[in-house]
């Protein structure tokens, strides 16, 4: 089984990890101590089922694409360039993961 590297941008600090192929990317995130909910989602979200929106994370791969989206709401990012849903990302290639700053249920914080 192959192993690939996610790189994962929190607040300016980068941070890698190893995942095994075809992890879910939500699941590893916890595992690893990352924050994927805004502070209400924490204990109100769907429990990676992608229908709360909640778990967005900005996604890029090796060739500084984003990986292919299969879920509704992922192709819908990927066509208008919000966040992806990383409860609906399998990691089957290495990754850059940025962790978006959220307020409340999904809300994106400008730049």
């Amino acid at each position: 089984m192959t192993d690939h590297t996610v790189r994962v941008l929190d607040d300016g600090d980068a941070t890698e990890l190893t995942a095994a192929d075809g992890q879910n990317l939500r699941e590893l995130l916890l595992d690893a101590g990352f924050e994927v909910y805004a502070p209400a989602a924490k204990v109100a979200n769907c429990g990676g089922r992608g229908l709360c929106a909640t778990c967005g994370v900005r996604v890029h791969t090796a060739d500084d694409t984003e990986p292919a989206a299969d879920h509704w709401h992922d192709r819908l990012a990927a066509r208008y360039g919000y966040p992806r849903l990383s409860c609906q990302l399998s990691v089957t290639e290495p990754l850059t993961v940025e962790l978006i700053e959220k307020r409340y249920w999904g809300q994106l914080l400008p730049r």
